[in-house]
């Protein structure tokens, strides 16, 4: 009895060691791995690779046996003039570096594209060309503001824009569209709304109802305009209309600058159009989709996907969605003030 007792505890201390051991590995290896994802990193991408497979594939299954025979020995003779032609730089392709950008009301994604485009201007040639597939609706004024001018960068430093609209680019979105030297639009993307927007619920009768005070204090006189809370004045209102209207001209001016054809007056009261009638309106130069773009610059062009990756783990990604989407919607609810 005592043997089987004493066999017990062994055998529970080798159980409890082994469980203590694999718990000290798991979070060595976890405080490892965060330390390296904290790094977040470029992702490239050769596109033209990933459509050759596709080809290859497609015609392959149309193939008899004997016939991808021919086709190999074919594509084996190809590869080796190509290498010969590389080697020998005599035929060495401008880049064509892509950038994505899917755009929230925060504009949130500006912290990527601020790496992506400091990581193509350190490489890239006077000849090389830079496509941004844009997808967005708008949003606060800082954050597109700061998205338009990392695109300003490349403008400045001589280095050909493009901006393909396949969904909608309006009012902050197209604030970064019209930075591009070339802006591409499928026939019913939304594009324009040049406007600015700004609302606010008061809850003021609410509250004197339920006998409830607000007091709000300010250090000089435009502190706060309209309130949520407080008593809102005339005086208030118009100075947060005077604030809306500075916006709004600061916004015209920037596009005026951007594409000096553009009758900026005729296009500015807010209003969206399709992109067939945005192209009659010179908000776009031409009607077209992003693959279209991308299928007529391969010959000429080596595209390459520049991608700024952030590391997080799924919890953490479906935690922060939730989160961003609350935050959106109340924005939009309770705080919507100076939006683009």
């Amino acid at each position: 009895m005592n043997l089987l007792v004493s066999y017990e505890l062994f055998l529970a201390k080798i159980i409890t060691f082994i469980i203590i051991s694999i718990l000290a590995l798991i979070l060595f290896y976890t405080i490892i791995k965060r330390k390296k994802n904290t790094q977040s990193k470029i992702k490239v991408t050769l596109l033209k690779e990933n459509y050759e497979n596709i080809k290859t594939k497609i015609l392959l299954s149309t193939m008899q046996n004997f016939e991808k025979k021919i086709w190999f020995e074919k594509e084996k003779l190809k590869n080796k003039k190509n290498k010969k032609k590389i080697l020998d730089n005599k035929n060495k392709k401008k880049i064509l570096y892509i950038l994505d950008f899917k755009g929230d009301v925060y504009a949130n994604k500006v912290i990527g594209l601020r790496e992506e485009i400091s990581a193509i201007l350190s490489v890239a040639n006077k000849n090389d060309e830079v496509l941004l597939r844009l997808e967005s609706s708008g949003g606060v004024i800082h954050g597109y503001g700061l998205a338009a001018s990392q695109l300003n960068r490349l403008r400045q430093k001589g280095i050909r824009l493009i901006v393909s609209i396949d969904k909608i680019a309006a009012s902050g979105g197209y604030m970064m569209a019209c930075v591009a030297d070339y802006i591409v639009s499928a026939p019913f993307a939304i594009i324009g709304s040049i406007g600015v927007v700004g609302q606010i619920p008061n809850f003021n009768k609410l509250l004197k109802k339920c006998s409830i005070d607000i007091e709000l204090h300010t250090a000089g006189d435009h502190k706060r305009t309209l309130t949520m809370f407080g008593k809102n004045t005339e005086s208030t209102r118009n100075k947060f209309c005077e604030e809306l209207n500075t916006t709004h001209q600061l916004f015209k001016n920037f596009i005026k600058e951007m594409r000096p054809s553009l009758d900026i007056e005729s296009v500015s009261n807010g209003e969206h159009w399709f992109g067939t009638v945005a192209l009659e309106k010179k908000l776009v130069d031409q009607i077209s989709t992003s693959d279209d773009i991308l299928m007529s610059k391969m010959e000429d062009f080596t595209l390459l996907s520049i991608q700024y990756i952030y590391n997080k783990k799924i919890l953490e990604r479906f935690t922060t969605s939730i989160a961003d989407n609350i935050r959106k919607n109340l924005l939009k609810i309770f705080f919507y003030k100076n939006y683009l």
